[in-house]
Formats: structure tokens, sequence, C-alpha cells
């Protein structure tokens, strides 16, 4: 029973940080292109030759 005054306070620490970690993703705009690899994948780049 005593594990879990380490345990508790370890994993509020831990998911604080992923969720700083996932704001932080948010707010320098890694998530602004939801539709960009759909389309990315329609050009052809081979250009035969």
């Amino acid at each position: 029973m005593s594990v879990l005054v380490y345990l508790i306070p370890i994993s509020l620490i831990l998911g604080g940080l992923g969720l700083a970690a996932f704001f932080w993703a948010i707010k320098s705009k890694q998530f602004d292109d939801p539709e960009g690899n759909a389309v990315r994948i329609l050009i052809d780049d081979d250009d035969p030759v």
C-alpha cells in the first residue's frame, strides 16, 4: 500500500508531461495540415525519362 505513495505522484507527473507535450504540439502548429497527405499521395512524382 505504501508503494501507491510513490506511484500516484509519478503517474500524475508523467500525465502532466504528456499533456504539456500535446499542448506544445498544438501551439507549434504540428496539426495544421490534415488534408496534405491525402492530396500529396495523388501527385505523380515519377517523370519517365
